[in-house]
């Protein structure tokens, strides 16, 4: 069965092309610093907003009705497989990402739930077999059910901790099964409302004690795909304890999880949190810790996360130029943690969407790629910096120096020369390379 009639195969046919359902961009084997494109993005689309999502937000019921929803709750899982593997072969796309709610329908009991999954599981088996298209990562939805009111992890009640371990358990063993790279953990509700009823100590220890349980249950069952922790601020409890990349960073360097865990970076999160993209992923990068993207973007004039497909040129240039700086991904990639708009209700917009935001992050790579190639920001930071190389700023890199030493030859300065950082100048480069 067809689900996405009258589309086909989506190919690259370049900017010149006057065909919407094309890349401009996106060439999947063009060489771009000595390897594929497809090989430096490794899209993966979201299982939950694209078959899932039905155009609901805070202030408003579902707009969107898809073809399988009229079926029953597993049949209509069967088939949401189904449509998501031929999305994926129309549009070249090689990873796709799920939480555990996304794929099988709740069920009376977790024994009901699990038996569920496991039928769901053995259908997405079969498509990637037939496809050759690969997990790049699972988790577990711990937020949206009312039994997660209080949390999951840092919940008040030790039942709930129980159940939250209990799916960790299973979604971990699935993403075992179908040879997952990764797996993320995503705490949609590990935070609080107000200090006033909180154990905060208590809430950051249970936390860790889970991932903890989880590292050691995933060499358990030899799971070795790379642990990722998602920062997430005010989403939706007022204080989050993963809120930003500092705030994550912080806390695997306090209970001894830095080694296991990497980040999984989302643009939309950055923005909330009161940060850019780029500095979020700067932040990973720079502590050893970038692993996986959550490619979308935010509204600036909305205080939620609004999940938009990714079309900001200047947001994909400078993400790419911080992964193309780490390496590349290596068990991550560019998920598509992005949705259509409410209003958008057609089945055809999925597609417009996605060559959107996969044109969007293709241009971006081009650009990071010459910008790296022509060392344009590197040489800039290496002149700025450059009264540590010698003299008495290398004697303080190489710490020979104490405040003592440090205030006696201030002492013999006759003034202080600063030079201008020129960031205009530096803004003006990047437009030039964009709009080259």
């Amino acid at each position: 069965m067809e689900f996405f009639k009258g589309i086909g195969k989506i190919s690259y046919e370049g900017k010149e092309s006057k065909n919407e359902l094309s890349f401009k961009y996106y060439n999947p084997e063009e060489i771009v610093m000595g390897k594929p494109m497809k090989e430096h993005l490794k899209f993966a689309m979201s299982y939950w907003h694209t078959l899932t999502a039905g155009g609901n937000d805070q202030f408003g019921e579902g707009t969107i009705v898809r073809e399988w929803d009229c079926l029953t709750p597993m049949e209509r899982a069967k088939a949401r497989v189904k449509a998501g593997f031929e999305f994926m072969e129309k549009l070249g796309i090689e990873y796709f990402c799920f939480h555990d709610r996304d794929i099988a329908p709740e069920a009376e009991t977790l024994a009901e739930y699990q038996k569920n999954l496991d039928e769901i599981v053995d259908v997405i088996e079969i498509e990637m077999k037939r496809t050759g298209i690969k997990l790049l990562w699972g988790t577990s939805n711990m937020f949206s059910h009312p039994r997660f009111v209080h949390g999951a992890a840092t919940s008040c009640n030790a039942d709930v901790f129980a159940w939250s371990a209990a799916q960790v358990k299973k979604a971990l063993e699935i993403t075992k099964r179908l040879n997952g790279a990764g797996y993320v953990f995503w705490g949609g509700r590990e935070g609080y409302e107000t200090l006033l009823n909180t154990d905060m100590k208590l809430e950051m220890d249970n936390l860790a004690r889970l991932l903890k349980m989880s590292k050691e249950y995933a060499k358990e069952i030899g799971f070795d795909g790379q642990f990722y922790i998602e920062p997430k601020p005010k989403e939706p409890t007022k204080h989050q304890y993963d809120f930003d990349s500092a705030t994550v960073i912080g806390f695997l360097k306090t209970y001894g999880l830095d080694k296991d865990f990497k980040l999984n970076i989302e643009a939309n999160h950055a923005t909330l949190a009161g940060h850019t993209f780029q500095h979020e992923l700067r932040l990973a990068r720079i502590n050893g810790m970038l692993g996986s993207v959550d490619a979308n973007m935010g509204d600036m004039l909305l205080g939620w996360d609004t999940d938009q497909f990714p079309t900001n040129i200047y947001d994909a240039v400078l993400a790419m130029y911080e992964i193309l700086k780490d390496g590349g991904f290596k068990t991550g990639g560019l998920n598509f943690d992005s949705k259509v708009r409410r209003a958008s209700i057609d089945t055809d917009d999925l597609f417009y969407a996605y060559i959107a935001g996969m044109d969007t992050f293709a241009k971006g790579l081009r650009v990071a790629a010459k910008l790296i190639e022509d060392k344009v920001f590197e040489n800039v930071v290496a002149q700025r910096y450059a009264s540590y190389t010698t003299g008495i700023g290398k004697e303080i890199v190489e710490n020979k120096v104490g405040l003592k030493e440090l205030s006696d030859y201030a002492l013999k300065l006759h003034g202080i020369e600063n030079r201008s950082g020129r960031q205009e100048r530096l803004e003006t480069i990047l437009n030039n390379y964009i709009f080259a």
